[in-house]
């Protein structure tokens, strides 16, 4: 994957790397190396100017970002601040037209799995920043992708009340 913001200047050259299924794996480099990027461009919030994504062996880069089966958590989480917990979780889901009764249980598994479901009824805006991000690794694990960024997303995390 090749890819650039200013003219001359590469923020992403040449990248290539395979991730095994069910593995875990980390990109590391300084700032402005392109992290940030190439999550982006998996998740087909950008495009790349060279190379191609691949998710199971086939390129995804014809796919709209909601169709590519990635979910993408940023360290900024882009919550809705009008909302509270359990309708930011259940977003997407909204979204996709997941019948109510399955929505439901889903929102309701995964506020316990992140240890969050006594706040589901509270605005996201009174949540501590740990408390924040439990409700966006929430809401990117909703959909059930099958791939699973994250981009610094743990630097808040607090021990669950």
């Amino acid at each position: 994957m090749t890819h650039g913001y200013e003219a001359g200047r590469r923020v992403v050259d040449g990248v290539s790397f395979e991730v095994a299924d069910g593995r875990v794996a980390a990109l590391l480099g300084p700032s402005g190396s392109g992290k940030t990027t190439i999550l982006r461009a998996i998740a087909g919030l950008e495009r790349p100017e060279g190379g191609d994504v691949l998710l199971d062996g086939s390129s995804v880069l014809g796919r709209a970002p909601h169709r590519r089966g990635v979910g993408l958590m940023f360290q900024e989480l882009a919550l809705f601040p009008h909302l509270d917990v359990r309708a930011n979780v259940a977003f997407g889901l909204r979204m996709a037209r997941w019948p109510r009764d399955r929505r439901e249980r889903r929102v309701d598994e995964l506020l316990a799995l992140v240890g969050i479901e006594s706040l589901s009824g509270r605005r996201v805006d009174a949540l501590s920043g740990g408390e924040r991000q439990r409700v966006g690794l929430a809401r990117a694990l909703a959909p059930e992708p099958a791939v699973l960024l994250l981009d610094e997303p743990l630097g808040a995390l607090d021990e669950a009340r």
